[in-house]
């Protein structure tokens, strides 16, 4: 046999076992860097995109079954029970509550399915915000009082003051569940201690606030 023919015989043949394994490891380090990369990315998008922005009412609606308070302002939360996002907009509710409950009247309403059992709305969430001092909770059964305050998304706050004009809309957490200084909360304290009384708003980041019946009818089971 020939020197070349030596060196064809050579290049055919596979490459050495450590060598094959040597490569597979960067291969398998570079797959699950990329899979860890998307999976953030897809995260990161999903705590960033808020919710639908509505056209809220600019005078208190005359249908709602409340009323507004006409000696201070009044604060409305629309929320979800079973909304996790939900959480830390409670939690920014009650700072805001803790510069002083008497300067607000605040009021967190929970959706309930009519035909959903007795009891449903009422998980944690709802136990958290009524013990916030200067808070009253309540059920919005099938989202009527929701409705009439184009309020879509679970954490949606509105401000009214005591003429029932619309002074802030919008959510008070900075990204989907996450507490922390933010731009709704910073324009409602602002407000409450009278500064700015410009209509403001900022995106809600939560759950949808209606058309979530196929997860409740899950849950309710």
């Amino acid at each position: 046999m020939s020197h070349s023919e030596k060196m064809i015989d050579q290049k055919d043949l596979p490459p050495p076992k450590g060598m094959s394994q040597s490569l597979a490891l960067p291969a398998m380090v570079i797959l699950w860097l990329g899979a860890v990369f998307l999976g953030m990315s897809v995260i990161w998008e999903y705590q960033v995109t808020p919710g639908e922005v509505p056209d809220a009412p600019i005078s208190w609606p005359i249908d709602s079954r409340m009323t507004c308070n006409h000696r201070r302002p009044t604060l409305v939360m629309f929320a979800h029970p079973r909304c996790p996002c939900t959480r830390a907009s409670i939690g920014e509710l009650a700072l805001i509550m803790a510069h002083g409950p008497e300067r607000i009247d605040a009021r967190v309403l929970f959706f309930k399915p009519a035909h959903f059992l007795e009891g449903w709305e009422k998980t944690d969430l709802w136990e958290t915000a009524k013990h916030i001092p200067g808070v009253s909770v309540s059920s919005d059964i099938d989202g009527s009082e929701a409705q009439l305050f184009g309020a879509t998304t679970s954490g949606y706050v509105l401000l009214y003051d005591a003429n029932g004009q619309l002074l802030f809309h919008g959510g008070i957490t900075g990204s989907r569940g996450h507490s922390g200084d933010n731009a709704g909360r910073t324009a409602i304290e602002t407000i409450l201690i009278g500064g700015n009384t410009d209509k403001q708003t900022t995106f809600t980041f939560g759950c949808p606030l209606l058309g979530r019946n196929d997860v409740c009818q899950q849950e309710n089971q």
